[in-house]
């Protein structure tokens, strides 16, 4: 595949228009905001390129201490289809909740980084969350719809709950999982998995609760939310990202 740089020097666009947003040797096109830091504080080296593949790591952490972390890319986009690969590994970090055990993902049309204050937990974001298997049996599904500090409708009702289940398959730990995201600004969004189209929902706006700490003067509910940052999370588990792509729609 013939290959052209584009402007930004750790960014390249395919000949069918997928830009790399990860250049698989460092994050300098991302931005760090980590719970109780000021943005682009990489506290911890939370985030950091190895192998080609963004890992998040805690290997520097002492107690987890509520430091939900957030790696964004520089700039915003408002239709695109992101593509990547993740899995997950090693074991929940000390005093992460128990909920983010095997769990992770990936926001968009999420705020500005440096518009969240140093206490605030999550941006304002809608999250495609990925979760896997718990060792127990039971179905987990991954590519799930959670609305930090948002709302969506779906099945043509406004929701109003925090998270919707996909209908995926159950991942395990350790396993490479390929997701993607559709997304044509403030109205249909489509969550695919391995292939398979696992969740549509659409019409994103600003409402809702989980989201503690920020600034009010951002704060609009009922706001479409039609454009934003993308992120990777972490949350307590370690997890490795490659291969993250996007084309502009």
């Amino acid at each position: 595949m013939a290959l052209a740089a584009c402007k930004a020097p750790n960014k390249v666009i395919s000949d069918n228009g997928w830009i790399t947003l990860f250049n698989g040797q460092n994050i300098d096109d991302w931005i760090v905001k980590v719970h109780h830091y000021e943005p682009g504080v990489n506290y911890g080296n939370t985030f950091r390129a190895e192998n080609g593949m963004i890992k998040v790591r805690y290997d520097e952490y002492g107690d987890f201490n509520d430091q939900f972390a957030h790696l964004y890319f520089k700039q915003p986009f408002s239709h695109f289809h992101l593509k990547l690969d993740y899995r997950f590994t090693g074991e929940l970090q000390k005093g992460a909740p128990s909920y983010t055990l095997l769990n992770s993902g990936v926001m968009f049309h999420a705020q500005d980084p440096r518009s969240m204050p140093k206490e605030q937990n999550w941006p304002i974001s809608v999250e495609m969350q990925f979760l896997a298997a718990l060792g127990d049996g039971k179905p987990r599904p991954t590519g799930n719809m959670c609305s930090p500090g948002t709302n969506v409708v779906f099945k043509g009702q406004f929701y109003e709950g925090h998270c919707i289940n996909s209908t995926s398959k159950t991942y395990g730990k350790d396993e490479w999982v390929h997701a993607e995201l559709i997304v044509l600004g403030d109205s249909l969004i489509t969550h695919i998995i391995n292939g398979d189209t696992v969740l549509q929902y659409s019409k994103p706006t600003m409402g809702g609760g989980v989201v503690q700490g920020y600034d009010s003067t951002k704060w609009q509910p009922g706001k479409a939310l039609a454009s934003g940052f993308i992120a990777l999370q972490s949350e307590g588990q370690p997890v490795d990202f490659r291969n993250v792509q996007l084309k502009k729609l």
